[in-house]
């Protein structure tokens, strides 16, 4: 189980990112802190595996939470979650190790794709004595092949983080369906689908229906 601290200034955020971590398979909430004073202790108490930060809190900076932690070397992962679109805080927070960064607003999905990443990256690491250069890309999040090329351009409606989920899930050149698929990545098959049906109108993947002996056909889908 991977505990999660939530740091938001705003309560009725916090509450909702509180419920989108706790729907994720795998993923506890440990703590809820509103400001930089209480996120300080509760970091030294709880010591969470991850953190959800906000960048602005009433009496402190979360760019300048994340410099703290990791001048003391506090072994924990930040996701940072803030309505700050600044260049300079981005940076900082490329800069301060920070596994990713999220704009406000975001849908569920966006988040549970940014998890599960985490998830994915502590499982390799904890399993990995010494590491070759494939374990190293997966570590680091790197992906490369023609259906990620495609994660650059989607339509409005879709996030880069869950494509790039599902345009790997492809690149294992397995058949999958939306189901199959939606179960994988732990969001719903409805949302699955419209992102397999993207990557095959891009011409990036191919389908096929599957008819069984009732019901309608079931869609499956293949890298091209």
């Amino acid at each position: 189980m991977i505990n999660v601290l939530i740091v938001e200034d705003d309560f009725r955020v916090a509450g909702i990112h509180s419920r989108f971590v706790d729907q994720t398979a795998g993923f506890h909430v440990v703590g809820t802190a509103h400001n930089g004073k209480t996120a300080r202790e509760a970091v030294l108490k709880l010591r969470p595996d991850l953190i959800l930060l906000d960048v602005h809190l009433p009496d402190a900076n979360g760019l300048e939470l994340l410099r703290e932690w990791r001048a003391s070397r506090i072994p924990v992962g930040v996701i940072v979650i803030t309505a700050a679109t600044e260049a300079n805080s981005v940076r900082d927070a490329l800069e301060g190790g920070a596994v990713h960064y999220l704009v406000k607003p975001f849908e569920y999905e966006d988040l549970t794709a940014q998890l599960q990443r985490f998830r994915d990256q502590a499982e390799t690491l904890n399993q990995t004595t010494a590491a070759g250069q494939e374990d190293i890309n997966k570590i680091f999040g790197y992906t490369a092949g023609p259906l990620t090329e495609s994660v650059q351009t989607l339509p409005k409606g879709l996030s880069a983080e869950t494509a790039a989920l599902v345009a790997e899930l492809l690149e294992s050149g397995r058949e999958t369906s939306a189901s199959d698929c939606a179960d994988t990545l732990g969001i719903s098959r409805v949302s699955v689908r419209r992102y397999l049906e993207y990557f095959v109108e891009a011409g990036r993947a191919k389908v096929r229906l599957e008819y069984g002996r009732a019901g309608r056909p079931e869609r499956k889908y293949r890298r091209r």
